[in-house]
């Protein structure tokens, strides 16, 4: 058949393209010892291919790897050297040979794991000498190539581009005739004329832009082709390969003539008188100024800094510990000295205290520490309780305020013992000075919960009963504001009130002029003592439902009045001449004889106890009956999911407040109602503090409760922190407080951490988080003008959208037709009926994909 045929022929073909180029051919099939049967692969040794004349690649190769053998010479090697022979092996089959010589084979590739095989049928040794001749393939008329007939063209759609693309003659051609006067009627004869030969030979005709019309270029078809740029380059390392070395070498000294010649000689001579007036010259300038001084140090900003530091770490300066005072106990707020060098103060109260605890059993006290004394406290202030919160008075930083944790508001005065704080070598005895308390507000009066933050008022203005901001005639800080979670925020002034200048000594007991003569407490605060009321209260009533906020932090704009008022120039003379103020010698004035400010800011930003910011007004307002009640506040934020423990506004802007609280923190604008203007994202711990650096306006740094430190820079990045100190404590952070100190010559930068376990350190601050960028306060400024744009604008898109949906739904309901009321029957009867067609669907479907059972089908079918 003719397929068969087909099939032979082109195995013929490849049998014989297997064996193109190869002088040894495979005898015969392979047996079961995987070589054919008719050979016997040899291990011939060196002696046996001299004795033989069969040497490797000497007399056979791979060219000619035939060589006939005597049988009587193998027959006559197996009886001399018996079982020694390599032909041992084949010893019966060579005895049966029938012909006298045989074949064997050097096999170079290891067809058969040996160089030798010897060839054991007459029939493989004339099949291996004589090869058969090549057949010449038989070719049927199947396997004709025919030529390839084009097949009939199937239009597409691509005629019309092609034919779009082609270019076509759309006017008729012009045709000229030119007639010859010199012969008219006469032959013409035309030849090729150099154009370059002649001037005139030719008559250009350059386009030009014709500005009567102008077609204007509306689509264009044009194709791309990117080709890939090849380069070729090499490189080449020099590789250098170590090995040890060793030089020993000895100086080479002149001898004793040598040297006694060249002292004596008139060119060294000349030499020394040429530069001795030099040398004494320069000895004399280094005597005078340094000349090595490090001039590095004169090109960075303010050239303040001692040393070229470029670090960004925070480098532990101090650690204040006391085993007395401060163990087992935690440190619940920090204050720098504002006038002495290197002195803070610290509150201790009872760890695992909360706001209503019980009554502590340990006297509560405020610390003071000093850097010349890190290890003993140079003063203790006495408490009636534990204090949450304490400031120093701006106008005299004698004067302490603080808030204990059962509402009352304590003063202390520290005129009769600063000595110790100015100058600590005089304790030699490493005694401390116990301070009491100068007077505490009464307890009836007081808040109902812990005083949680108090601030000072600034001397610029102070406020009358209702709230209302007046000209401060005595430019002294008299008036303190509280905060408690009891939903109240307190205002305080430290004057003796007008009505209570006759009946003071009236409602003065025995008993408080007993315990006053027993403590020896100065008249600062006598007439405050037991009796301090507040000037008036505010409540925080909540927007939309019943009951009030739980304040917990606070913070109101700092008014600062203009130049050119008597206030000012009262407070640049007490600031030249330095005179400390007598508080026991003030009054408060009349309420009409004071000027009110209309310019005074009166909002508060207050940070709740559920994590609420809330913005409300001091200023007390009538009601419909004409009592004066606490306003309304405009606007409340639920921004954190636990309690706010930071709110501090920023030393440069006087619109900007700083909050923090869970595990993110918030950058807010006053004059802004929408929320935050920046917000950080979620942290994996919670945050713990809070504070602005006191010298750069795009640097704060949050405390967090692993004790580490994250350090955030608002030109570089907002989204993450710039650097993250981690573990400088070994509690959660409780307390951090910046401190700025100008010596003589150079500005110090200090941060005072305090942790959970009552340790106090004090880090420097290096000069990456204290020198401003160049243009920084500009930055700053256009970065929060740019958050606020972008608040206002989601904002207002937030509520296009609601009226957008608002619109969308009523829209929908009047196109959508009524839909009648069904009974449950009916929507039973719906239902079962929307299950039966999704079954259908569900069964089409499986059988669309050939998973339906056939059992199914058949029963279906």
């Amino acid at each position: 058949m003719a397929p068969k045929k087909k099939k032979d022929s082109r195995s013929r073909s490849r049998s014989k393209g297997k064996g193109k180029g190869k002088k040894t051919q495979s005898p015969a099939p392979q047996g079961k010892h995987g070589h054919p049967d008719d050979i016997f692969p040899l291990v011939l040794t060196s002696a046996t291919q001299q004795l033989f004349g069969c040497c490797a690649d000497e007399d056979v190769t791979r060219e000619n790897p035939y060589k006939l053998l005597q049988k009587d010479d193998i027959i006559q090697d197996i009886k001399t050297r018996a079982a020694v022979s390599d032909f041992s092996p084949v010893k019966q089959i060579v005895l049966d040979y029938p012909e006298e010589e045989m074949l064997l084979v050097f096999d170079s590739d290891f067809t058969y794991d040996q160089s030798f095989y010897l060839v054991l049928t007459p029939e493989a040794k004339g099949r291996l000498t004589n090869p058969p001749e090549p057949e010449t393939p038989e070719v049927f008329e199947e396997e004709v190539i025919k030529t390839p007939e084009p097949r009939k063209w199937i239009c597409l759609g691509s005629d019309w581009e092609i034919d779009e693309e082609s270019v076509k003659e759309t006017r008729e051609k012009i045709c000229r005739k030119v007639r010859l006067r010199r012969k008219p009627g006469g032959p013409c004869f035309f030849s090729d004329l150099n154009a370059g030969d002649t001037d005139d030979s030719h008559v250009q005709c350059p386009s030009y832009e014709d500005n009567r019309f102008s077609i204007k270029l509306m689509q264009r078809d044009c194709g791309t082709q990117a080709v890939p740029k090849l380069q070729s380059s090499s490189t080449q390392t020099q590789w250098k390969f170590q090995k040890n070395a060793s030089t020993q070498y000895e100086p080479r000294e002149l001898s004793e003539e040598e040297k006694e010649s060249i002292l004596q000689s008139e060119s060294l001579n000349d030499f020394l008188k040429l530069v001795t007036p030099r040398v004494l010259l320069a000895l004399q300038q280094e005597e005078i100024q340094n000349v090595f001084i490090n001039d590095c140090n004169a090109l960075e900003a303010g050239a303040t800094a001692r040393d070229w530091d470029v670090s960004e770490e925070l480098l532990l300066h101090l650690t204040f510990t006391d085993l007395n005072y401060t163990r087992g106990k935690n440190i619940s707020c920090i204050n720098w000295h504002p006038t002495i060098h290197g002195v803070m103060a610290l509150a201790l109260t009872e760890k695992n205290r909360g706001h209503n605890a019980s009554p502590i059993t340990r006297p509560a006290s405020i610390v003071f520490y000093s850097f010349s004394n890190p290890s003993h406290p140079q003063l203790l202030l006495e408490c009636p309780e534990d204090i949450f919160a304490f400031e120093f008075c701006p106008s005299n930083p004698n004067i302490i305020v603080g808030g204990c944790v059962n509402g009352q508001v304590v003063l202390w005065d520290l005129s009769a013992h600063v000595v110790y704080l100015q100058d600590p070598e005089d304790n030699k005895k490493n005694n401390t000075t116990v301070v009491r308390y100068r007077a505490v507000s009464a307890f009836e009066t007081s808040h109902k919960g812990p005083v949680t933050d108090v601030q000072w008022l600034p001397q610029t203005f102070e406020v009358t009963r209702t709230g209302v901001a007046v000209e401060n005639k005595d430019n002294l800080s008299v008036q303190v504001v509280t905060c408690s979670p009891d939903g109240s925020v307190m205002f305080w002034d430290v004057r003796m009130q007008t009505q209570l200048n006759q009946s003071l000594p009236e409602r003065k007991s025995d008993v408080d002029q007993k315990l006053m003569t027993r403590y020896s407490i100065p008249e600062t605060f006598k007439h405050l003592n037991r009796t301090w009321k507040p000037l008036f209260k505010i409540t925080l009533p909540m927007i939309n439902t019943s009951g009030n906020y739980a304040p917990l932090k606070f913070s109101f704009e700092h008014y600062k009045c203009d130049g050119n008022t008597e206030n000012s120039e009262a407070a640049n003379e007490n600031d030249h001449v330095k005179v400390i103020p007598d508080y026991s010698q003030l009054r408060a004035p009349s309420a009409g004889a004071v000027n009110t400010l209309e310019n005074v800011n009166t909002k508060l930003f207050i940070a709740t106890e559920d994590g609420e910011i809330v913005y409300t007004d001091w200023k007390q307002e009538k009601d419909e009956t004409g009592r004066l009640r606490s306003p309304k506040p405009i606007f409340c934020f639920s921004g954190y999911h636990l309690r706010v423990n930071t709110m501090q506004r920023s030393p440069f802007f006087k619109d900007i407040v700083l909050t923090t609280g869970g595990w993110t923190f918030a950058i807010w604008k006053e004059g802004v109602t929408g929320g935050p203007i920046l917000r950080s994202p979620i942290s994996e711990q919670h945050y713990t503090v809070g504070c602005w650096s006191p010298s750069r306006p795009a640097v704060f740094f949050i405390g967090k409760d692993d004790g580490s430190m994250e350090v955030w820079n608002l030109l570089i990045n907002a989204s993450k922190p710039a650097q993250v100190h981690a573990h400088i404590t070994n509690a959660w952070i409780a307390c951090i407080k910046p401190w700025t100190c100008s010596l003589q010559t150079t500005q110090q930068h200090f941060l005072a951490v305090a942790d959970h376990l009552g340790v106090l350190s004090v880090f420097k601050i290096p000069r990456t988080y204290h020198i401003p960028a160049k243009k920084e306060m500009l930055s700053v400024t256009r970065y929060f003008d740019l958050r606020t744009e972008m608040l206002k604008d989601l904002l207002e898109r937030e509520e296009r959208w609601a009226v957008e949906k608002k619109e969308a739904e009523e829209l929908k309901k009047k196109v959508e037709p009524v839909k009648p009321v069904m009974t449950q029957q009916e929507e039973e009867d719906q239902d079962w009926k929307e299950y039966q067609d999704y079954l259908k669907l569900e069964e089409s479907i499986l059988k669309g994909m050939g998973l339906w059972p056939p059992a199914a089908n058949t029963k279906d079918t």
